[in-house]
């Protein structure tokens, strides 16, 4: 299992309080979530990282995608109400973290299945449906996207197009699979998404006849796009040309504009 570095967990709250409000699915009451947006058609699925659905950051971009890309977006809790000491993490107390039992509770296998079981549920409500993960979400968002989800008649994936930023634990198998239009949100510097994934979904994405759009920021660390620190050389630039990025790619495969 690939490591999810430390420095993704260091935040940095933005300005601003978050519009949205949380809600529940009577079929998944396991997985309450933030929404914002009020659009019937089109939606988002926004995955969270490690510090979780409450996030205030995740809520301000879910925020941002809804009023900026015109869909209705969903942040779910997919870590069964857990969730790391904030205070440890942005003390940097790292000693202080177990991210082995964490990971070992809310890991792939324990999540994937209620993953896809949320995404499946907004393709019943929706009739366009996008993904966008961070860190730990990225691998989802790529099994999200996969080819067995696709509807042979139709050509309809359980996903319409996923943006994928600094993805953990991702495998070969998740980027041979997906089979629906793939952004990639990539840092220069990136323990866990390394130069060798980064030039296996490039190569592959392409000779599947996949769209991909692949996002490069130079100078920065895996986590910046979600931290924006402003104390840290060009995060909160990148924090928000990522956001930019996508919304233009969300809009596109939703909306066609």
């Amino acid at each position: 299992m690939a490591a999810i570095p430390t420095c993704c967990l260091t935040s940095f709250n933005w300005s601003g309080t978050p519009t949205g409000i949380t809600s529940s699915f009577p079929t998944l009451p396991k997985n309450p979530f933030y929404i914002t947006g009020t659009n019937p058609t089109a939606a988002i699925l926004l995955i969270h990282d490690l510090f979780g659905w409450t996030f205030p950051n995740l809520r301000l971009l879910a925020d941002h995608y809804a009023r900026e890309a015109n869909a209705t977006v969903y942040l779910p809790d997919f870590f069964g109400g857990g969730a790391l000491d904030t205070s440890a993490i942005l003390a940097e107390r790292w000693a202080e973290l177990d991210l082995p039992s964490f990971l070992s509770r809310n890991g792939r296998e324990a999540r994937e299945a209620e993953i896809i079981s949320f995404a499946k549920e907004l393709r019943t409500k929706h009739e366009k449906l996008g993904a966008v993960g961070f860190c730990y979400g990225g691998w989802a968002v790529h099994r999200l996207g996969a080819g067995e989800f696709v509807d042979k008649e139709t050509g309809k994936g359980l996903v319409d197009c996923v943006t994928a930023g600094h993805p953990s634990l991702l495998t070969e198998r998740d980027i041979e699979e997906v089979a629906v239009p793939v952004q990639v949100l990539a840092p220069e510097v990136d323990q866990a998404y390394t130069k060798e994934m980064k030039l296996l979904g490039f190569e592959t994405l392409q000779r599947n006849g996949v769209p991909l759009n692949y996002v490069h920021f130079p100078g920065v660390e895996h986590g910046a796009l979600v931290r924006g620190d402003e104390t840290k050389k060009g995060e909160r630039e990148a924090m928000a040309r990522g956001k930019s990025a996508a919304v233009a790619w969300q809009r596109w495969w939703l909306h066609g504009i």
